[in-house]
């Protein structure tokens, strides 16, 4: 058994690599985009999702609050009971700004000193936290110039002291080029395996394949293995290059990053799989891959926040497996995300992976009848 797979697995890369085309495909197109994504994606920011930590109970500080809850740009505010809580919403995506006013806010206003505003930023999405950041300076330089007009004082100005959290210098390619990690496995991994099946129904070889003394599960596994190490093996050169090119700092475990990776492409190829056994010509595997590529990378967060989306969007996005990855690849290269967080996405990604591989092994045999 263990020599029949070995070959079908050889005979697979083989196929790959010695067609030109095939290998172009592979190797340019991947590293093209890279670079463009790399340096030309950007953001726009709605709907933000803050959290307040008001320990003061004076009119001064509601005031202050209750300008930024009616803010248009603002989507919820959570509010917050210790301070302990600070860190949890940031960590968990609950909250992109924290504001926090200490207890003498208010009564360091009345008295006619400077009053302090503490502004805690997600740095993770370097655009969103910029563009936060000059919704909250807006609103405080408001309220100072009311609050001065009202007290016939004189507007001082606000010093902001910044330092925003996982990416101090709030750098877009530092957000950027580790969600490449994902979406360009995701199209190599697609597409070789969309292309596995369909390739050899065109070429008239699937049917010599049928004959020979591997079973149907033999040829899954030897078209899913291929896939398997051309994915890791891309996505280990993006790694590669955004460590040592880009200087992107990987903070987590490189460990949980390749295991969520693994995961993460046998999700991907239960859909090509699915999409070659459907397929009679390679034009029919790649349209198709591509009707699934669109959407996913749309719907994973990459280039829009999911919550800019309506519900029932985001509610669609929860079977998207680039979702659950691109929030693990970003975490574990910008904030050490801890394993127990990283597994509670590592597991949607599973169960889509079940789905999707049991999906094609079924329409696979279906198709052999």
């Amino acid at each position: 058994m263990w020599t029949r797979l070995i070959a079908l697995i050889v005979k697979e890369l083989l196929s790959v690599w010695r067609d030109r085309k095939s290998r172009f495909v592979l190797v340019v197109p991947p590293l093209v985009q890279l670079f463009v994504f790399s340096y030309a994606a950007t953001y726009d920011v709605t709907n933000v999702r803050i959290a307040v930590f008001n320990e003061d109970a004076g009119a001064p500080s509601h005031d202050l609050i209750a300008r930024f809850e009616d803010a248009p740009d603002f989507a919820r505010v959570l509010h917050l009971g210790s301070e302990a809580e600070i860190a949890e919403a940031i960590d968990s995506k609950e909250a992109v700004l924290v504001v926090h006013l200490g207890p003498g806010f208010s009564r360091d206003l009345l008295a006619g000193a400077p009053a302090r505003a503490q502004l805690i930023l997600d740095g993770r999405g370097s655009n969103t936290a910029q563009v936060v950041m000059g919704y909250a300076t807006s609103i405080i330089n408001n309220f100072n110039r009311d609050w001065a007009a009202a007290h016939s004082v004189p507007v001082l100005p606000a010093p902001l002291i910044e330092r925003a959290w996982f990416n101090p210098n709030l750098m877009s390619l530092w957000v950027v080029v580790p969600g490449l990690v994902g979406i360009l496995t995701q199209v190599v991994a697609l597409v070789v395996t969309a292309l596995s099946v369909a390739r050899e129904r065109e070429l008239g070889t699937f049917d010599q394949l049928l004959v020979t003394p591997l079973r149907p599960w033999e040829i899954l596994v030897g078209k899913i293995v291929p896939a398997l190490l051309i994915g890791l093996a891309e996505g280990t050169v993006i790694v590669v290059a955004a460590l040592f090119w880009f200087r992107v700092p990987l903070v987590g475990s490189l460990l949980l990053l390749y295991a969520s990776l693994f995961v993460f492409l046998l999700s991907i190829i239960g859909v090509g799989l699915f999409i070659s056994a459907l397929s009679g010509t390679q034009q029919q595997a790649i349209l198709g891959a591509f009707l699934f590529l669109v959407p996913a990378i749309i719907l994973s967060g990459f280039a829009t926040p999911i919550e800019n989306m309506p519900e029932f969007i985001q509610a669609l996005t929860l079977g998207n497996p680039m979702r659950h990855f691109l929030t693990i690849v970003q975490g574990i290269f910008l904030k050490d995300l801890p394993a127990e967080l990283v597994f509670a996405r590592i597991w949607p990604m599973a169960a889509i992976g079940f789905v999707t591989l049991g999906s094609a092994v079924w329409l696979f045999r279906h198709r052999l009848r």
